[in-house]
């Protein structure tokens, strides 16, 4: 017989209300070019004012997330990026130049005075006064070498070093190239990522492409050039000793020095020491504020490694210039007046409040490893989103219309119960993507329109069943129950194989087609419960409460 726990109905009306609730808010919220209550549309986390969303009248109490839209649907903006990775290797090396002295200084009785030579970015040259110490030089040098970890596991070192008559060259092994390379894209894909959060724009997607490349697509903002100023600075800091101070900027540096201008003063050009004695890389907060006479500035703070490298330095040159360098100018290079010790400072300038506020953020969002080479970059306009939109919905419609005609002329009132529980699937289906704050896309729509389509295969097999049964003499109660025992194990079978499919998709994808994967696989969810329980419970429902003595399907 028929039958269905009281606790099983209770279940899934409770499943469809709660469903529904939450899929609500996209139908209710009107989506308007600029919103009245930014307030509300703060708190509903709509980031943009073009697509922000309007609260009047909806209850706090309810439900309120919406189906984030994607980029192709709501417009913003698109870049490649190449990682200039060899950027790292001018700036390994120019680190590993103090080591490299320090040790070569130790065997001055063996190696006789050192003197660091022009050479290319990527390599160190070093001359000895004593050729015949060389390998002795050599063999110091090696020791400072590391190991690096390879993909195979054997252990190779970062540097290789060699002689050329009384020069020590060195270079990055190919094993630390390698290795090199990646780390820098991955820090670059995570400080870019970083930055754009620190901004607040919702579900951008930033991925890997190939061996140094990152896609780059953010929904709502303006346009490529906007999102290139937020990403695009490198934000590089550094702490840099200062040699002298002048205003010919073609003057000659020394070996290890560079010329850089200073931001605020007009034709004044500092030399300084390459190798920086703290960077930008182990601040760990970054934060506008006020100097003591009121001027915006930056207060900042280091880890434990730089906090004693900066106060051991300061101990050690009292009374002498530190240049505080960004991107290779010097914002300001004050006189160390006295040990500043804890790793805390401030920066000052001549910022406004919303500079010192972007610098902080910058500098809180950390320092890109290298540049960054755009190589294709495109602006989605909202307008193009909209058009997308509407032929999404009416497809959707047209495909609705279609299914709800066929089912209601081939089934019958058995085919309006199975059209009532397709609406509650695509509402299902909506209240799951903005749980889970899915972004849609074009593709998403496309399946959805194919969720459509798929939704009543389950109730189309349901129903050729029962009509077999009822075909061998069966009674209504008994033909619909065997009905749905006899055609599960077939629903199962086609949907698993399909969800299954919809996982790969999402999970070796990327973009639009992970956009299809999450609501193809969604919607078999849905469309399972929506045909093995709710058209049958509103089946059971018609049938206690009409007790037919015949039925057609």
């Amino acid at each position: 017989m028929l039958q269905i726990d009281t606790w099983k109905r209770v279940l899934i009306w409770s499943v469809c209300v709660i469903g529904l609730l939450m899929a609500l808010p996209n139908a209710f919220y009107t989506r308007v070019e600029q919103s009245n209550d930014a307030k509300a549309a703060i708190e509903l986390g709509i980031d943009t004012p073009e697509m922000q969303a309007e609260a009047a009248q909806w209850p706090n109490w309810l439900p309120s997330s919406l189906v984030n839209l994607g980029l192709d649907l709501r417009g913003g903006a698109h870049l490649l990026a190449e990682v200039q990775v060899s950027d790292v290797y001018e700036s390994r090396m120019e680190a590993m130049w103090p080591e490299i002295r320090d040790a070569l200084r130790d065997e001055r009785a063996t190696v006789g005075t050192i003197r660091k030579q022009e050479s290319a970015p990527d390599e160190i040259r070093v001359k000895i006064s004593q050729p015949e110490g060389i390998n002795r030089a050599l063999e110091v040098v090696r020791g400072l070498a590391r190991q690096v970890q390879t993909l195979t596991g054997v252990g190779a070192t970062d540097i290789e070093a060699r002689a050329e008559g009384d020069t020590i060259v060195v270079q990055l092994s190919e094993a630390e190239r390698l290795a090199s390379d990646d780390r820098t894209v991955r820090q670059s894909l995570e400080i870019v990522r970083r930055r754009i959060d620190e901004v607040g724009t919702r579900e951008p997607t930033i991925q890997r492409q190939g061996a140094d490349r990152i896609l780059i697509q953010v929904p709502g903002i303006g346009s490529a050039g906007e999102l290139k100023e937020i990403i695009g600075t490198t934000a590089q800091l550094t702490f840099n000793p200062v040699v002298g101070r002048g205003t010919n900027e073609n003057a000659v540096p020394g070996i290890g020095e560079k010329i850089i201008p200073s931001i605020d003063e007009n034709g004044i050009f500092y030399t300084v020491e390459s190798a920086p004695v703290v960077t930008g890389e182990e601040l760990v907060d970054a934060q506008p504020s006020f100097d003591q006479n009121g001027r915006p500035a930056v207060s900042f703070r280091f880890n434990t490694s730089g906090a004693r490298k900066f106060g051991d330095y300061t101990l050690e040159n009292i009374g002498q210039p530190f240049a505080i360098v960004l991107d290779d100018e010097v914002i300001s290079a004050p006189v160390i007046q006295s040990h500043i010790p804890g790793g805390s400072g401030i920066i000052t300038g001549n910022f406004t409040v919303e500079e010192s506020t972007n610098l902080a953020v910058l500098l809180r969002a950390g320092a890109l490893p290298a540049g960054l080479e755009f190589l294709e970059e495109r602006t989605i306009g909202p307008e193009l989103g909209q058009d997308s939109i509407d032929a999404g919905k009416v497809a959707t419609i047209v495909a609705f219309v279609a299914v709800l005609t066929f089912m209601a002329l081939s089934y019958g009132l058995f085919g309006i119960f199975a059209n009532i529980a397709l609406i509650i699937n695509v509402g299902l289906l909506f209240g799951l993507l903005s749980l889970i704050g899915a972004t849609l896309t074009l593709p998403g729509i496309a399946g959805i329109v194919l969720t459509v389509g798929m939704a009543v295969d389950a109730n189309v097999l349901i129903f050729e069943r029962i009509r077999e049964e009822l075909k061998s003499a069966r009674g209504p109660a008994r033909a619909i129950e065997l009905g749905y025992e006899k055609a599960l194990s077939a629903i199962l079978d086609a949907n698993v194989t399909t969800f299954i499919t919809a996982v790969i998709l999402f999970a070796m994808g990327s973009g639009p087609v992970r956009g299809f994967a999450i609501t193809l696989g969604l919607g078999i969810l849905t469309s399972v419960f929506t045909a093995i329980f709710v058209t049958r419970l509103m089946i059971v429902m018609w049938f206690e409460r009409r007790r037919p003595k015949t039925i057609e399907v």
